[in-house]
């Protein structure tokens, strides 16, 4: 099975060449599937027809498939056959829980929504871009109720500060502007992602780019004005056609988010301190206290943030005591690798 002689509107749900190439000779009558919706019990796919029914074995965790999946079913009686490679992963590590929790899967770009009120917050916007430099994938802020805000601008210019070539968009999510703003990124077979706090807007844009006519609006709610908090209106992640096209994922709110196993995302987030280190008189500098650092010669000069060089402390530290490891041979710790 190749992705030349699939229907072309198999390649509008996602499929693309890297999951074609996935499929063995044998498994050329399956059906390609894309998992639309997870709950507790069950599992929600569609193909090029729609909704379509599919069916797990008794031994299956639902836990074990996130919205955006591929798999391949039988297409006579829709059951479950295998689930193939993803080419990205969102997932994150609860809080007193031993492993990750999976958010959504195969997203070409994700979209980071924080609203110009007191929902903006720096310290919880790095730890998304953390979130997505790891799964491979491209960042986006969206900043929405920009009406609201006195200088929207001023939360433009924060934003684009913290990762280099960073898209920021400023908008107001329920205007129909918003369409055409993040229309670079919401193309056919493309896939985004929406993450961020509760009362945001996640849902009132997810209705905004799948169109009144999509017949799946999602429920919206308010939030408290005196520290922006809204409460959870989506319980569940759910894949929604978008009407360019495209397609897009919705979460619930994350109230929390930790870091574990993510150091080459911290890296990429402060390029600016991982470019200043080589510069550094010792090796191992650690930026506090050593003469010749570069690195706090550029917060001298002002040039790299006090607070920011504090953050990267605080999230390296985080990392280092959240990501497991194990005995490898003749005792030596080994960071546990994922595997997706």
């Amino acid at each position: 099975m190749t992705g030349s002689n699939l229907p072309p509107s198999l390649e509008r749900l996602g499929w693309s060449g890297f999951f074609a190439a996935q499929v063995e000779p044998a498994e050329a009558d399956l059906a390609p599937r894309r998992v639309a919706s997870v709950h507790r019990a069950r599992i929600d796919t569609i193909d090029t027809t729609g909704p379509v029914g599919f069916e797990l074995p008794a031994s299956a965790n639902t836990a074990d498939f996130a919205v955006g999946d591929w798999v391949l079913a039988d297409p006579l009686t829709g059951m479950f056959v295998r689930r193939l490679d993803r080419k990205t992963v969102f997932q994150r590590r609860a809080e007193g829980g031993h492993g990750q929790q999976l958010a959504a899967a195969n997203v070409d770009t994700l979209f980071i929504v924080t609203s110009c009120n007191a929902d903006f917050n720096l310290g919880k916007l790095e730890r998304y871009l953390i979130m997505a430099n790891q799964a491979g994938t491209n960042p986006v802020i969206v900043l929405t109720k920009a009406d609201t805000a006195d200088d929207a601008g001023l939360f433009e210019q924060q934003a684009k500060a913290l990762q280099r070539d960073l898209p920021v968009i400023v908008l107001n999510a329920r205007s129909g502007d918003a369409v055409s703003l993040l229309k670079p990124w919401c193309g056919a077979g493309q896939t985004v992602a929406l993450v961020g706090s509760s009362g945001v807007g996640k849902s009132t844009l997810v209705n905004t780019l799948a169109g009144p006519a999509s017949g799946t609006m999602q429920k919206t709610g308010g939030i408290r004005e005196h520290d922006a908090q809204g409460r959870h209106t989506t319980t569940a992640r759910s894949l929604h056609a978008i009407s360019g096209g495209g397609w897009v994922i919705d979460t619930p709110g994350i109230r929390t988010l930790y870091v574990s196993d993510v150091t080459d995302a911290i890296d990429t987030l402060f390029a600016e301190i991982t470019d200043l280190t080589p510069l550094c008189r010792f090796r191992d500098c650690t930026h506090v206290h050593e003469p010749g650092c570069a690195v706090q010669a550029a917060v001298a000069t002002g040039t790299l943030s006090a607070d920011r060089l504090e953050r990267w402390r605080s999230l390296l530290a985080e990392n280092r005591d959240r990501t497991p490891v194990v005995s490898g041979p003749r005792g030596n710790k080994i960071v546990r690798k994922k595997k997706y």
